[in-house]
């Protein structure tokens, strides 16, 4: 596997928490093929029956990625991002407009648990490049089919915490226009599958506890047609006078996100919806979360410490996705 080569951003460190949590279980028994690559500053895989032909995918799939990092990268100064972040006052890109409606959507349903205008606080408590701008406020934002202004001029993006699920929405597009129907594509953690594993099933993927000593609290079966994201505060976390400060960044209190809330694994019909919603929800926390993921019937999974120990809280259509 190709190793990263990019610094990875806010939402490049949630989903290679995902690639852990989230570890595809691939039957011995059956031919599987396996190709890699970088992106994101994390890795891509896809796992396909053995003898399809699905290599001839990694070429397309790594200039996909390569294009989309050149539109939503903060770490390039050269990206769409970053230049509308240093002071342009509208863009016209269809790809970033489409994010970034779909994440302002995520915002007003979240009342604000999910903010893409959150990047200045990220890298405040030193987790993320977005160094320019002040208050976040998504309001701020407007966006219509073929344009996406800013009411003020220091306004920034970060776009990193449903991005990422768009472009393996990208991706799985790419693959079943090329006629692939079974195949299970991993971006950084977080999983598209497409038709069934070799043996005959759905893919299997398994669920890790976010806590060290800890079994997989969980394993996940996605049919066809299905993804599945992970936020928690395993990785990209620091120990500050017996405090631990996470990358997630509660919007509301800004500040990151506190309280016993460990993971929440959200499943969707596309990896953009299930991204942001794992971002929301994981930021909400552990009181605020359920309650918003079941009023706005998100299929996720909640892993709560209690007491050294985790506590499982299922909303939506989960349990239909355990084994």
């Amino acid at each position: 596997m190709m190793q990263p080569v990019f610094q990875p951003s806010r939402r490049s460190a949630l989903t290679m928490l995902g690639a852990a949590l989230l570890a595809p279980r691939v039957s011995l028994a059956a031919p599987v093929e396996i190709m890699s690559g970088a992106a994101f500053g994390t890795y891509w895989q896809i796992s396909a029956p053995g003898g399809g032909g699905a290599s001839e995918l990694a070429a397309d799939i790594q200039q996909l990625f390569d294009g989309i990092d050149t539109v939503f990268s903060p770490w390039r100064a050269d990206s769409t991002i970053s230049r509308f972040n240093r002071g342009r006052a509208r863009a016209t890109d269809h790809a970033f407009i489409e994010v970034t409606t779909a994440a302002l959507d995520i915002a007003r349903k979240s009342e604000g648990a999910f903010d893409p205008t959150v990047g200045p606080l990220v890298a405040q408590w030193g987790f993320g490049p977005v160094m320019q701008g002040s208050a976040p406020d998504w309001r701020a934002l407007s966006v219509g089919p073929d344009l996406l202004t800013k009411a003020r001029a220091d306004l920034t993006l970060d776009l990193c915490g449903i991005a990422k699920g768009w472009a393996l929405d990208r991706a799985a597009g790419l693959a079943r226009d090329a006629g692939f129907d079974n195949l299970l594509i991993d971006l950084g953690g977080e999983l598209y599958a497409q038709g069934q594993h070799p043996a005959g099933r759905d893919w299997h993927v398994a669920i890790e506890a976010p806590l060290p000593m800890h079994s997989a609290p969980a394993v996940l079966r996605l049919p066809t047609g299905a993804a599945v994201a992970t936020s928690g505060t395993r990785a990209q976390s620091y120990q500050l006078n017996g405090r631990t400060y996470s990358h997630i960044i509660d919007p509301l209190t800004r500040a990151p996100a506190s309280g016993g809330l460990r993971s929440v694994t959200v499943v969707a019909p596309d990896a953009m919806t299930a991204d942001g919603w794992a971002t929301a929800l994981c930021a909400a926390g552990a009181s605020a979360g359920p309650d918003l993921a079941m009023t706005q019937d998100i299929t996720a999974l909640f892993l709560i410490e209690q007491d050294s120990a985790l506590r499982a809280v299922r909303t939506g259509q989960i349990s239909q996705f355990i084994l």
